[in-house]
């Protein structure tokens, strides 16, 4: 019997939205996604290529800004 997948919302080209979401460029990133999933089954991914994408995909996401918070030892 095969796998069944549940649904889920996929972008216009066929992407899982989860995966783009926090991307700062988030077209860019789903250009990238799409053109590895072409290499992939195609049987072209090396393992210095996956390490090449993994650096990238952890460099395209936005940071989160740290919070400054009250110390306290502070005298206000």
């Amino acid at each position: 019997m095969a796998r069944k997948f549940k649904k889920v919302p996929k972008t216009k080209r066929g992407v899982p939205k989860k995966y783009v979401r926090g991307a700062k460029s988030p077209s860019a990133q789903e250009s990238e996604i799409i053109e590895t999933r072409k290499l992939y089954a195609a049987g072209q991914l090396t393992p210095a290529m996956m390490d090449r994408i993994s650096k990238e995909r952890s460099q395209s996401a936005r940071k989160k800004k740290k919070r400054k918070t009250k110390s306290k030892n502070s005298k206000r």
